[in-house]
């Protein structure tokens, strides 16, 4: 039995990641789930995002989506390894979930080239240290510094992308983390929220320094899942079809998810508590 491919998020951030995978494999699929009455997850515990992350997977599971992109960066360094190593294995075999940590990571090194690079994320995803430990996997002798950015996503969560508090945090992140290692010449968007910011973003970053967001690459990444594991890709329904749910009010979700996906989109309630 095919289904479509599940894409969650602890709120309208993963739209950006959804973005990418309809623009690269328009012919699949694809439900976003919001958890959008419970957002922001970055200040949250591990076991709290852990809770949610895996309601939510379940959910989709259970609207028959066999594959399931975490397009959150703080769920997929909180909840991912437990729900692959523990969960899964006693659900259907068949299933899978993939993060959005480890496509980053596995390309980061490539897109530097003083061998310095930055990451700005949620506090959870920082502390986590999930980026130093994958980075460290694929290009040992890279050099990360990383930066929490508590505020960022609650920023775009409201609607505040160009506001004056957005400027000033905007820029006291970016100059804290530049001025810990000035030969960054890579900033990597740890979370994808984040990329709505990238006009404010671009103000404060010196000339030549390149801000990378997690859209392209997941979704590349994903193209390239779906090539190595054909028995995977064959239980992806094609059709084009995209739904969208909300734990939060789907009109609100509406107006925003608009904003984030570049489209118009129409979404229906869900409750998982």
């Amino acid at each position: 039995m095919t289904g479509p491919i599940g894409i969650f998020d602890s709120g309208y951030g993963g739209l950006t990641i959804m973005k990418a995978i309809v623009n690269d494999l328009p012919q699949y699929d694809c439900i976003y789930l919001g958890d959008n009455a419970r957002a922001p997850y970055g200040d949250r515990s591990f076991e709290a995002v852990y809770q949610y992350t895996r309601q939510s997977v379940q959910w989709l599971f259970s609207k028959g989506c066999r594959l399931v992109i975490i397009a959150c960066n703080t769920a997929s360094a909180k909840a991912l390894r437990t729900i692959q190593q523990q969960d899964l294995p006693s659900a259907d075999p068949g299933l899978r979930v993939l993060g959005v940590i480890r496509p980053t990571s596995e390309v980061i090194g490539n897109l530097s080239k003083t061998g310095h690079v930055g990451i700005l994320g949620t506090k959870g995803t920082v502390l986590s240290e999930s980026y130093l430990l994958e980075v460290q996997k694929f290009f040992p002798g890279l050099i990360v510094t990383q930066e929490a950015c508590p505020i960022w996503a609650t920023l775009v969560e409201n609607n505040e992308c160009d506001s004056p508090g957005t400027h000033f945090f905007v820029e006291k992140h970016i100059r804290h983390l530049l001025s810990q290692d000035p030969a960054i010449d890579t900033l990597l968007l740890a979370c994808t929220h984040y990329p709505l910011l990238m006009p404010v973003i671009q103000k404060y970053v010196p000339s030549g320094l390149s801000v990378i967001e997690q859209g392209p690459i997941v979704s590349a990444s994903l193209v390239d899942y779906l090539k190595r594991h054909p028995e995977m890709e064959i239980m992806c329904s094609k059709g084009g079809h995209l739904r969208y749910f909300s734990t939060g009010d789907p009109a609100d979700f509406d107006l925003h998810a608009t904003q984030f996906f570049g489209q118009p989109v129409k979404s229906q309630h869900i409750d998982l508590q």
